[in-house]
């Protein structure tokens, strides 16, 4: 009972919303254009997010306070030339792999001097003429060297001596320690990327694939430019569908002007959210190419609800009882879905969320969403009155040209005939009453022929039989879903990220990225006992370490390593750190004096390589979990730490939060809004679809070769909130119709709502096919999951719900009419006519 109040007591509240709009339709239609052009206007200056770590990073990270701690330990001086293993964070930088066309070896005389002679800035050391066994290089000075990241492809000799190499990879850092050097380091890692190319026209005979600092930032930004001229045609589309969807041969009730204004009301909304993230201080990123198609699936479905609501209402009513009774009808079910909007993309705007792209993704959707909805209200429902008395007024729905009597038009040609086709009020009988919108194109077709169809005892067996097997290709799916934590996965198709990305994973994923070890207590390295400790963590590793060398130091001079503390300290110092081929190591110890004059080594650190067979993020993952592990249990206490950790530290939890949070307050807005409802089951129903195509789309997302990564995860939100959109209205219809069958309900639901749902679904699948062009893999992957979440829940919206709910509850009681005497007599004496003469008087007695 409270239900049913609280449900006719909102209808009331918007059937005098309606009257109002109605009773003001210049305002109302005004006003959101002034308000966008205002806000909309700050968005020509608009920023462009320069930081892909602070947009893609998990903002709280254990790997960037590690971060923070070793370059207070070990700040690196980027002046000197350092190796690619001797850097914990790599600042500015250019680097290059160099191959071959034939797949040469690169590092014969030819090759070698042909690189250094155009790379005038390769230091001699990069010279690979000595003795080289992989992956440790022996130079001249004695010194052993790390160089699994500079050789590739290679074979080796017996005893791991290095034969040949089919690429060559050099680095080239830059010191930048303030903002000057920062601009001029800049403006060195693009000339540097041009002398690249030029070398490469002039050199056919090998293959070069430039990366800068940069690089991953310039081309996730390019993303935006090539995606220009394919939104332009995906608008195009959606205008030309939206335009024929809501026309129809009768030109007074033919509504173009409507789908074109519905989608004039989402680029508004779409604009002034756009003017107030600029307003407020927001940057924009290649990520927000997916808002306006979040708010083009809402718009689309409350602009065709609402026009399929005017299509019930009765031609001789008044414009303004009209539209009153379009808001009672249709807004309702539109602002329940626009609060679910809100609530789940407002739980991935808030705090919780951990990744500072989903995030302003989020809180830029839930402003787009917003005036969406307000703008809907007013701006498109005014325009739905001036259509109203365009027409009440039989005016031509285009040129709104008013139409010539019908005896004036028979004299007219039959082509002006033709395209002055109207049904006027006269020309029906008194006693038919027929729907003037009988003739347009989707309501024959699904009135006629679909409902039919989808309803009959035949095709029952065959939709359930397809489901089945969506189920089960969605578990399959389901079971292998991974996590896409590479940066690649977000940038433009033809950049050198993806080339040289490409290139590296096939020569030099043997090896994992440098990991350092750091040790930021004093602890006792003289003792026996904690080296063998500091020996079995690393052990596995191929190591970089002063503290393994200075252990084999002491052996080949017939020290043991077990000294004193005063002797281990003075001869590390003055003895072995002293040597030309372990004075690098200088930089890798700390050495603090006591009050006593005594030495200690306060922090020392060490470089570690995982040797892998294909190195993967899960991998890495992985071993960075063991370590994190490892460092907690032991007995020393020590640190790892590589640039990539920052990106993939906590990205399983970082990513799936927002997911998590929505699907949460989505369950929970759907309980509370029971007590709105006419109904508690329309959210039973509408909880189970939405398990459904989510389960759906994730499955068929993993088949078709889509990871979880930040993209993924807010198209899946956004699934959620599309799915209760469109099937909202046709759960409905059918929970509270009473009195008929269940079959009977569904072909009346589909009647009521099939058309508005699938004119929506027409206008948003043509706008996603342009996005299948664009050369990047952002654009892929969104056009990948909103493409699976629209073809799903068109598939759970026309087939899965109208044959399921044939043969599930709610059930439907056949109405019983009474008879009354008069009736019964009235039928008996009827019968009376057809029955013989002998038969007369027994059935007069019985009446």
């Amino acid at each position: 009972m409270l239900r049913q109040v609280l449900h006719r007591g909102l209808r009331t509240c918007f059937s005098r919303l309606g009257h109002f709009i109605a009773s003001h339709p210049v305002f109302f239609a005004s006003a959101p254009v002034l308000i966008s052009i205002l806000l909309g206007a700050s968005f020509s200056r608009y920023q462009v997010e320069e930081s892909v770590e602070h947009l893609l990073a998990p903002q709280h990270s254990l790997a960037k306070i590690e971060r923070n701690l070793v370059n207070s330990l070990f700040p690196v001086n980027r002046s000197k030339h350092r190796l690619y293993s001797d850097l914990q964070t790599p600042g500015r930088y250019g680097r290059v792999i160099v191959t071959s066309f034939q797949k040469a070896n690169m590092l014969d005389q030819h090759h070698t001097d042909l690189i250094l002679k155009e790379l005038k800035n390769a230091r001699a050391n990069n010279r690979t003429n000595f003795a080289i066994t992989y992956p440790i290089t022996h130079l001249k000075n004695g010194r052993a060297v790390y160089n699994g990241h500079q050789l590739g492809g290679v074979t080796v000799h017996s005893k791991d001596r290095v034969k040949s190499a089919e690429a060559v990879q050099l680095t080239y850092y830059l010191q930048s320690i303030n903002s000057l050097n920062d601009m001029v380091a800049e403006r060195w890692e693009s000339s540097f990327c041009d002398t690249i190319r030029l070398f490469q026209k002039s050199n056919s005979k090998v293959k070069m694939y430039p990366y800068t600092s940069t690089s991953l930032r310039e081309d996730f930004q390019k993303t935006s430019r090539v995606s220009e001229r394919y939104l332009l045609t995906s608008l195009i589309l959606v205008v030309t569908m939206a335009i024929l969807c809501c026309s129809m041969q009768d030109c007074v009730r033919s509504k173009p002007w409507l789908g074109l204004l519905g989608l004039v009301t989402i680029s508004l909304a779409t604009l002034t959210a756009a003017g107030i993230i600029n307003l407020t201080g927001g940057k924009y990123n290649s990520i927000f190419l997916g808002v306006p198609f979040v708010v083009l699936g809402h718009g689309l479905c409350g602009t065709f609800e609402m026009l399929s609501a005017w299509r019930k209402t009765k031609e001789d009513q008044h414009v303004k009882e009209r539209a009153a009774a379009v808001y009672a009808d249709s807004m309702l079910s539109f602002s329940l879905t626009t609060a679910m909007y809100l609530v789940t993309f407002g739980i991935g705007a808030s705090p919780f969320t951990n990744i500072e792209a989903a995030r302003i993704f989020c809180c830029n959707s839930c402003i787009a969403i917003l005036f969406n909805y307000l703008y809907v209200l007013s701006f498109y429902g005014s325009s739905l009155v001036f259509t109203g008395y365009i027409e009440n007024n039989y005016q031509h729905s285009i040129v709104c040209k008013k139409l010539p009597k019908p005896d004036v038009l028979q004299e007219k040609p039959a082509w002006y005939r033709f395209l002055l086709t109207a049904r006027f009020s006269g020309d029906t009988s008194d006693g038919e009453e027929a729907n003037t919108y009988e003739s347009h194109l989707m309501v024959c077709f699904l009135k006629r022929y679909y409902s039919d169809w989808i309803t009959n005892t035949y095709v029952k067996p065959f939709v359930v039989l397809f489901y089945l097997i969506y189920i089960s290709f969605a578990l399959m799916g389901y079971l292998q879903v991974s996590e896409g934590s590479d940066l690649s996965n977000i940038v433009a198709t033809a950049t050198q990220t993806i080339d040289y990305t490409t290139a590296q994973q096939k020569y030099f994923s043997n090896y994992s990225p440098v990991i350092g070890f750091y040790i930021y207590e004093s602890i006792e390295y003289w003792n026996s006992t904690v080296q063998e400790d500091v020996l079995e963590y690393t052990k596995g590793f191929v190591r970089i370490s002063w503290f393994e060398s200075y252990l084999n130091y002491l052996r080949k001079l017939n020290v043991s390593t077990g000294l004193p503390k005063k002797n281990f300290t003075d001869m590390l110092r003055h003895s072995f750190l002293r040597a030309p081929q372990f004075s690098h190591f200088q930089e890798d110890i700390i050495f603090s004096k006591k009050y006593n004059d005594e030495v200690d080594v306060v922090a020392s650190r060490m470089f570690l390589v995982a040797k892998t067979m294909e190195t993967n993020r899960e991998e890495l993952y992985d071993l960075l979990e063991t370590l994190r592990r490892l460092s907690v249990t032991s007995k020393v206490k020590f640190i790892v730490f590589n640039p990539s950790f920052v990106y993939m530290d906590r990205y399983t939890s970082s990513l799936g939060a927002p997911l998590h949070n929505s699907c949460i307050s989505a369950l929970f807005l759907l309980f509370f809004s029971a007590f709105l409802v006419a109904d508690s089951l329309i959210n039973v129903w509408l909880t189970l679809t939405v398990v459904s195509v989510e389960f759906g789309v994730i499955g068929f997302m993993t088949l078709w070769k889509v990871q979880l990564d930040c993209i993924s995860v807010l198209c899946l939100i956004y699934g959620i909130n599309y799915t209760i959109d469109n099937c909202a209205p046709l759960l409905s219809t059918f929970v509270l119709g009473k009195d008929l069958t269940r079959t009977k309900w569904v072909k009346n639901t589909l009647e009521v709502h099939g058309v508005a749902v699938l004119q929506s679904y027409l206008c948003y699948i043509v706008g996603l096919i342009p996005l299948a062009a664009v050369p990047s893999n952002l654009t892929c992957t969104l056009f990948r999951c909103l493409f699976l979440i629209t073809f799903v829940t068109f598939f759970h919206c026309f087939a899965i719900l109208p044959v399921i709910l044939t043969f599930l509850p709610p059930s439907k009681k056949k109405r019983k009419e009474k008879k009354n005497p008069e009736n019964q007599e009235e039928i008996e004496c009827v019968e009376m006519v057809d029955i013989d003469s002998t038969r007369v008087v027994d059935q007069i007695t019985t009446v």
